[in-house]
Formats: C-alpha cells, sequence, structure tokens
C-alpha cells in the first residue's frame, strides 16, 4: 500500500463507534496519504507499505487529536479584577448587571484592531495545541457591533492560517446586549439577524450562536435568530439552561441544533428532545468550577436518553479562563462524575459530532484527516486522571 506515513508499534484508542469503549487495538498500525488515514488496524492484519516514513511509536498510546468544540478565544482585555469581585461575593449576574460581564469585555475587544485580536488569541491557542488539540471552534460575541463582530469572524478564520489546526468560527452576535442598545433587546436582535447574509456570503461563520438565559435573549428572540440563520443554510448551536431552565436544550433541539452548551438546568424533556435530534450536550466544567455553581448538569438524564456528551473548555475571560483540555477531562470526571471512556469521547469523537466534523475527524477511521494525539502513558485514564501535566509526545494534524 502506498502511503506518506506508517505508525506502528501502537497502542491505539480509536474511538470508532464499531468498537467497544475506547476502540483500543493493542498492537496496531496507522498509514496516512495526503493528510487521510489510509489504514487503520491491528499489526496482524497490516499490508505491505511503501511508505516515505515509518514510525516506531513504541508501545505508546494514540488518540485521535483532542477537539476543544467551545471557546471564545478571540476577546481584548482580561476579567482579573471581577475575579476579585467574586471571590468577595458578587454574583455573576450582580455584575453583569452593574456593567461587567460580557460588556466590559465588548470594550477592551472593539478597542483592539484585528491584528491585535489575533496576536491577543495565539498563545491560548498554543497553549491547547501544546497539549494535542488538532481541532477546535472559536466564538465571535465580544464585538456586539458589526464592525466588531465582523473583525472577530475574520480574526478567529486568521487563527487557523496562523497555526497548524482546524478551526471553525460561530458568529455568537445575540451574546450579550451592548448599551448602546439602550435596553432595546428586540430591535438588537433586529441588528443580529441584520448581519447574518453578510456573514454567510463572505464564510465568515461555520454556525450561529445565542445565549438564551434571563440575562441574555429569550428563547423567542433566539428562536428569531436561528429561523434567519437556517434559512441561510447555516447551523446553529445554544448556550441553554446555564442559570436557569428556559427549556433552551429543548429548543435548541427543535431547531436541530448541533449542540446545546452548558445545560446545567436541562430536565427530562430537554434530554430525551436533544437525544432524538443528536443534539449533542457540550459539558463545561471550567465554567461551572470558575463561578462556583452547584447545579450538576443532569448526567444521568442525558445517559438513559443516550444523548451525546462533549466536553470542551469554554475558555473565555469572564467565566472560564481556561486553556487546557486535559484539565477540562480531569473536571469533567470529579466535578461531573462522568467515566473516562466519556471524558475521552467527549473531546474527541462527541465533539466533531457537536462541530458537525464527525465525517472528518474525532475517531481513527479510515477517510478520516489523520489528526492524531500520541502519549507518553500507560494506560488512558491517565489522560483524565492526572493535573498539571501534560503526556503529548507528538501531535499530528494532517499526517505531518
Amino acid at each position: 500500500m502506498r502511503c506518506d506515513r506508517v505508525w506502528r508499534g501502537a497502542r491505539l484508542a480509536t474511538l470508532a463507534p464499531s468498537r467497544e469503549g475506547l476502540g483500543v487495538i493493542e498492537d496496531g498500525v496507522i498509514a496516512s496519504l495526503d493528510g487521510r488515514i489510509v489504514h487503520v488496524g491491528p499489526a496482524s492484519d497490516a499490508p505491505d507499505f511503501a511508505a516515505d516514513e515509518v514510525v516506531d511509536v513504541e508501545g505508546r498510546w494514540i488518540t485521535p487529536g483532542l477537539i476543544d468544540c467551545h471557546t471564545h478565544l478571540i476577546f481584548g482585555g482580561n476579567r482579573a479584577h471581577e475575579f476579585e469581585l467574586r471571590l468577595a461575593g458578587a454574583s455573576y449576574e450582580e455584575i453583569a448587571r452593574a456593567g461587567g460581564g460580557i460588556v466590559s469585555t465588548m470594550a477592551a475587544t472593539r478597542a483592539a484592531s484585528e491584528e491585535e485580536l489575533v496576536a491577543l488569541a495565539l498563545p491560548r491557542l498554543d497553549a491547547l495545541i501544546a497539549e494535542g488539540v488538532t481541532t477546535l471552534e472559536v466564538k465571535s460575541g465580544y464585538g456586539l457591533s458589526r464592525a466588531a463582530e465582523l473583525a472577530s469572524l475574520r480574526a478567529a478564520r486568521a487563527l487557523g492560517a496562523a497555526r497548524p489546526v482546524s478551526v471553525t468560527t460561530t458568529y455568537l452576535g445575540a451574546h450579550a446586549l451592548p448599551p448602546e442598545a439602550k435596553g432595546d433587546k428586540d430591535a438588537y436582535i433586529d441588528e443580529v439577524i441584520a448581519l447574518l447574509p453578510e456573514i454567510a456570503q463572505g464564510k465568515l461563520a461555520d454556525a450561529v450562536d445565542a445565549f438564551c438565559e434571563g440575562l441574555a435573549f429569550s428563547p423567542e428572540q433566539v428562536a428569531r435568530v436561528f429561523t434567519a440563520a437556517k434559512a441561510l443554510g447555516l447551523p446553529v448551536k445554544l448556550h441553554a439552561d446555564q442559570l436557569s431552565n428556559l427549556h433552551g436544550a429543548r429548543l435548541a433541539a427543535e431547531f436541530g441544533a448541533l449542540s446545546a452548551d452548558h445545560v446545567e438546568h436541562t430536565d427530562e424533556e430537554g434530554a430525551a428532545a436533544m437525544a432524538k435530534a443528536g443534539t449533542v450536550a457540550v459539558l463545561l466544567p471550567g465554567a461551572f468550577y470558575f463561578i462556583r455553581e452547584t447545579k450538576v448538569p443532569p448526567i444521568d438524564l442525558f445517559r438513559r436518553h443516550g444523548t451525546h456528551l462533549a466536553l470542551a473548555t469554554d475558555c473565555n475571560p469572564g467565566t472560564s479562563p481556561l486553556t487546557s483540555l486535559l484539565l477540562t477531562l480531569n473536571m469533567g470526571a470529579t466535578l461531573f462524575r462522568l467515566t473516562v471512556d466519556e471524558c475521552i469521547a467527549g473531546v474527541t469523537r462527541e465533539a466533531a459530532r457537536a462541530l458537525g466534523l464527525l465525517h472528518e475527524t474525532g475517531t481513527l477511521e479510515v477517510g478520516k484527516s489523520c489528526d492524531l494525539a500520541i502519549w507518553d502513558i500507560e494506560r488512558p485514564a491517565e489522560l483524565v486522571y492526572r493535573m498539571g501535566f501534560n503526556p503529548l509526545h507528538t501531535r499530528v494534524w494532517r499526517g505531518k
């Protein structure tokens, strides 16, 4: 078989749905050609390869490259001062209603040039790449004006050109109400919708998101955004049920959303609707930890109904300044009681599903992008168990 590279002597966690659990192959071989996997399987079944390079992995584990399916990497400034206020007892809602929160980041984001936004985001991106991330999503949502949202989306696209990583972008204009809207949420939603055709025509976003919450936007307002997005062929996703149950998960499912994210307050009706629609529940333990939430997502309900579960950093300046997907794995297990298999699937196969990219990446299967993370570990549980330690040996993106 003609190929560019072969990795042999590997223990594979393929995450292939045709295999049980993590899809383990103890003595495995992977081969790539032109950035695609052309062979994966046990060494005993491997064909003869005509390869440019053969890599002996020496018994290390290989997983699919990690995927961070919910980030807000593009923003200006930081909110360390608000962290101090929160430590002193102020709630997330109190800070937001006093002009802090997302709106404070908005001012810093608007003040930054597009080039500065890219430069500010690159260290955050580099931290994720260093832990084996090969694909991630980046949202807008801190500009909250036509010019600033477009600049944020262009900056997000530029990240994928600046580093060897796959970046999907999401338009999150319905993130918060800017001060100039003077409290008129419906008029602002009109502006969010008015920008959608330009975003779609310019291919600046791969999906559209919104924040459905009392301090953000109502289900009715979100439904208007989603209806307009779907009419333009843009998939949708939703910040849902984080602080209260506005039935955001059900709303997401009604629109066939790729994912509903946070979902701490989702009820059984929402979990069942998501499972039926194929909408992934993206769990964000970094935000849960950072704002000291106590309402744990209904994991048992999701399991009972067969709702797919993903994990992500939610990297953002206000509620989850987290740039470690490995630490996110530990948080998912410790705070939400996910199993090792659920955690690892949550940052590979299920994260790809949450981005609509499962046909492209997220598992080690023939035809998919050759995105690999090679680990110095004895067993996959180490990826979830350890804290503040990075056992990545090699990261491979598109076969290189």
